[in-house]
């Protein structure tokens, strides 16, 4: 039975040194792909916090002109957003002769003045509570007590119209003499967004074509409520009976008017 070669020094050096160089190797291999690794970490890193800053910025655009509970519903998935409210105060305002007044009226003047009152209006809907539907115009759309209901509904859109008031008086003397007439009307409503391009959340319903006619049917500087919110505010808010009033598709009506609050 033949024997195996014994190794000699040198073939054990030269098998040591191949092995160390397979070792470096490996090692080089290991350490260039921590590297990847780290990059790739890296730019994940990089990569999410973009999509998170993206995200942000897309959310704030769209509690620009969404309500948050609405924003968060479509976030979560939910494609068709309609809901009815049964008891809300909707708010419409328009400007006394502001039509024919644009009409002579350079147009930067005209969207500086607009965008100096709305942007008060504005300010006083977020601190009360009342959701901004929308402008047409020079007009101004707001709901009491949606997305959210509340129960002092009516006193929130109350208290908005008193400030608009306030807010016009004291612009009046910047932009020329404004004038604005507010219908307020309490009852149901749909609410839900409609469109893909340049969607809208928005209302419908009798009670808003009634705020609009009650604003319609206004005196200028005056806010024109209906019995069914005299009826809530006549205990904290002074009210004053207009008598019968001619509303499109209602006939003649009760109306009353908001003049403030009741001092203690």
């Amino acid at each position: 039975m033949s024997q195996e070669p014994q190794p000699t020094l040198e073939s054990l050096q030269r098998e040591n040194e191949a092995l160390k160089r397979r070792l470096t190797k490996l090692q080089g291999n290991m350490e260039r792909q921590e590297q990847y690794q780290q990059q790739n970490a890296s730019l994940l890193r990089a990569a999410m916090d973009d999509l998170d800053a993206e995200k942000a910025k897309s959310e704030r655009l769209l509690l620009n002109i969404l309500p948050a509970q609405i924003v968060e519903r479509l976030s979560c998935g939910e494609e068709e957003i309609a809901d009815r409210f049964d008891d809300v105060t909707v708010l419409f305002s328009d400007f006394v002769g502001f039509t024919e007044a644009s009409a002579r009226t350079p147009p930067k003047r005209v969207v500086r003045a607009l965008n100096a009152v709305f942007s008060e209006f504005d300010a006083h809907t977020q601190a009360l509570g009342v959701e901004k539907i929308k402008t047409i115009g020079d007009a101004y759309l707001a709901v009491a007590g949606l997305p959210e209901t509340r129960p002092d509904h009516c006193e929130a859109a109350a208290d908005l119209a008193l400030q608009m008031l306030r807010t016009v008086s004291e612009k009046s003397d910047e932009h020329d003499q404004l004038g604005i007439r507010i219908g307020l009307h309490t009852g149901a409503v749909i609410a839900g967004i409609i469109g893909t391009h340049k969607f809208v959340y928005d209302v419908w319903g009798d009670t808003v074509n009634l705020a609009s006619r009650l604003e319609s049917s206004a005196d200028p500087g005056t806010i024109h409520i209906s019995e069914s919110v005299a009826r809530v505010l006549r205990f904290d808010y002074d009210v004053e009976p207009r008598g019968e009033t001619a509303l499109k598709g209602k006939g003649d009506v009760a109306t009353f008017y908001l003049s403030g609050r009741k001092t203690d």
